[in-house]
Parts: structure tokens; C-alpha cells; sequence
């Protein structure tokens, strides 16, 4: 079949990827002048690493697991909340890799043939009849698909075409600051692998290893008005979290400001109804976007790919409409799942007061084992 997928972040290459390698004819389209994702650390869970598996593509990202022994989260002081059994966790799960975003980015593009992509090409509407759909771009056509993935991102204008009457994203009023340096040679280990959060206010402050000889760290906080450029926020989180474990403060500090990401937090306002229409798929966070507090959003992403991959094996052009509603019977289910789930696991870590002091004392009780079995669920949600 011929097949148009239109965005190339991690999803999107994963899936021609995964498409090209069934023999399809695969035509990637994406936006930008050239092929690349800007960002910090991303961590790809083990369900991700499964479905990069059957991709063939998880070789470079197994080699970066993470070796911790424990995790879970922490009060700003980094006094002990809910302890998590890693180990627990390998046995039940598997085990999360952190990785750079752009060498990921760049190992999954590897196996794709350079012909097959078309950048600087914005695609700005799909128009399907009944033998196919013809891609728009900057108001003429570029390409005619049997079938066409849409990965064109959270803020999708595929999405909206094909769903207009849904409400689309819904920022959540929070705030992601994101940093990666050099890990320092003091960092207690115990602090890896950690999410520290303030009942006072609902923020957070995450780390985790990237290799090594890096860390990786995120921030999450109440947004007020339009989102700040990256040194007024990193101010602002410097002075919100002056009062914390002083390893917070000095890896914000000692982040430089061109190397310090910030994002207002959203989600889609609803789950969608469905994840195909007629010979259109939507994938990543086209299909699902999500707020970042299960770091589910590539997992999923990768587990999309591998099943369109899976469900397109062997087709024809006329299959493809029957088959892209087995890959939103089999997809849409659990993502739309672990969405909700990640909006849920937002509101708990980011409440204040009485509620929070509350949720804090229950945590402490929790054993780590039971943590590790708590966590396993969430990622098998």
C-alpha cells in the first residue's frame, strides 16, 4: 500500500519505520526544514522498549536502562513518601531507559531510507473519497495514500479536521520546566529516580540518570497567565523552590537558561471517540495527548506503532479502512485509559493543604513492594 505519514517526531518515524520494513510504500512528511527533536532526557517505559521490540528498533535504547534501586516520591526536603522496589519493578515490568530525546530521535530515523522523506512540507488537510486520500500542503496536493497516519502532534490540525466538534486540548494550568547537565559528583544516589513534591504549593521537581554522566530534571508548577520565557521561569522556580533539598536549587541554578525547556502542561479535554476514519489513523499524542505524570506519552506513542505495523502487515488498498479499525479497537482502549490515569496521578501529586498532608501520611505507610505492584498496574492500565 501506499502510505502518508504526516509528522516526524518519535511516533511518527517509529511507525514508517515499521510500515517501510512491511513493504509498504511510505512517504514521511514533516513540517520542519529537517528531521530532529529538540528537548531534554525522555524516558521510555518498558511497555515502550516491548513495542520498539517488535519494531527491531529498541537495540540502542535497551543499552540505557536505568540500574536504580529504588525510587517513588519524596517531600521538597527529600524525606521518604512512597518508596518504590525497582527491583520489584524489573521483576514484575521490565526496566525504564532514560535517554537524550534527539539520540533516540536519531536511532529511530536511522533505518529510514532518506528518499522517503519530504520535509519543510506542512500538511494542512487530508481530502479521502473512496479509492484513497489525497494530501494537502500549502493548498495544493503533494502526495495520493491508500492510507495516511496522522502523527502530527498534541496540537493536531488532523485531528480537529476529522473530529471537529471535539474540544481538543485543554491546558491543565501547570507549568513543565525541563533541564539536562552533568550529573554532579556528589548527588546522592538515593535522590535518583525521584519525584519531590510540596504540599504547600503542588509543585514538584523530578531527576533521573541519563547515562553515566548526566541527570535529567523537570519541574512542575502552577502556570499564572501566558508561559514565561525560559530564564524569567527558571527565576521563578529557583525562587518557589529556594527552601528545598539544596540539590534542587543548584541543578536549576547550574542549568543554563538555552538549555532549560518550558511548556504549559495539556491534555485533551476528552478522550477521543476514535482513533480512525475510514482510511485515516491518528497516533501519539494526535491520538491521545496526555500530561507527562505516567511519562507514558512515547510509550504509548511506540505501542501505536508497533500495533498499525501489526495490523497493516499484508495489506491491501482495499483493507485498509477494515484494518485501521482493528488497530483503534485494539489501541484505543488502554490509551485512553492511561490518559485518564495520568490526569488522576496529576491531581494527587499536585495537591495542598489538608488533602495533601493527608495523602502524605497514607504514602509513608505503603510498603515498597506494594508501591513497585502499584506502579506495574499503572503501566499495565
Amino acid at each position: 500500500m501506499r502510505i502518508a505519514v504526516v509528522g516526524a517526531g518519535l511516533g511518527g518515524v517509529a511507525a514508517a519505520v515499521g510500515l517501510h520494513r512491511q513493504g509498504h510504500e511510505v512517504t514521511l512528511f514533516e513540517r520542519g526544514a529537517e528531521l530532529r527533536e529538540k528537548g531534554t532526557g525522555i524516558v521510555v517505559m518498558p511497555n515502550g522498549l516491548r513495542a520498539l521490540d517488535t519494531l527491531g528498533l529498541a537495540d540502542d535504547v535497551r543499552r540505557r536502562v536505568m540500574h536504580a534501586t529504588h525510587g517513588g516520591l519524596r517531600d521538597r526536603h527529600g524525606r521518604p513518601l512512597l518508596i518504590t522496589d525497582m527491583a520489584g519493578v524489573r521483576r514484575e515490568m521490565g526496566t525504564p531507559a532514560m535517554i537524550d530525546r534527539a539520540e533516540l530521535h536519531r536511532a529511530l530515523r536511522a533505518p529510514l531510507p532518506s528518499a522517503l522523506v519530504r520535509t519543510a512540507t506542512p500538511v494542512e488537510r487530508l481530502d479521502p473519497d473512496p479509492t484513497g486520500v489525497t494530501v494537502i500542503s500549502d493548498g495544493e496536493p503533494v502526495a495520493r495514500a491508500d492510507a495516511v497516519v496522522a502523527a502530527d502532534g498534541s496540537g493536531s490540525r488532523l485531528r480537529a479536521q476529522l473530529f471537529p466538534g471535539h474540544p481538543g486540548l485543554r491546558r491543565t494550568g501547570r507549568m513543565d520546566l525541563r533541564g539536562m547537565l552533568p550529573r554532579p559528583a556528589d548527588l546522592e544516589p538515593d535522590l535518583l529516580v525521584s519525584q519531590l513534591v510540596d504540599r504547600r504549593n503542588g509543585a514538584m521537581f523530578g531527576l533521573f540518570p541519563v547515562g553515566e554522566d548526566q541527570v535529567y530534571w523537570f519541574t512542575d508548577s502552577l502556570l499564572h497567565g501566558p508561559p514565561p520565557g525560559a530564564e524569567e521561569a527558571r527565576r521563578e522556580m529557583l525562587s518557589l523552590m529556594a527552601d528545598w533539598h539544596p540539590l534542587v536549587p543548584a541543578l536549576i541554578e547550574a542549568t543554563p537558561p538555552e538549555d532549560v525547556y518550558v511548556d504549559p502542561i495539556a491534555r485533551l479535554a476528552e478522550p477521543l471517540p476514535s482513533y480512525a476514519a475510514g482510511r485515516i489513523a491518528l497516533l501519539g499524542d494526535a491520538a491521545h495527548a496526555m500530561s507527562p505524570d505516567l511519562g507514558q506519552g512515547s510509550s504509548q506513542a511506540f505501542e501505536d506503532a508497533a500495533a498499525l505495523t501489526r495490523h497493516l502487515s499484508g495489506a491491501e488498498p482495499v483493507d485498509a479502512a477494515e484494518r485501521l479499525l482493528r488497530y483503534d479497537a485494539e489501541r484505543r482502549p488502554r490509551a485512553n485509559r492511561i490518559l485518564l490515569a495520568a490526569a488522576r496521578q496529576s491531581r494527587m501529586t499536585s495537591r495542598t493543604g489538608i488533602s495533601a498532608w493527608l495523602r502524605d501520611m497514607l504514602l509513608r505507610a505503603v510498603p515498597p513492594r506494594l508501591a513497585a505492584r502499584r506502579l506495574a498496574a499503572l503501566w499495565h492500565a
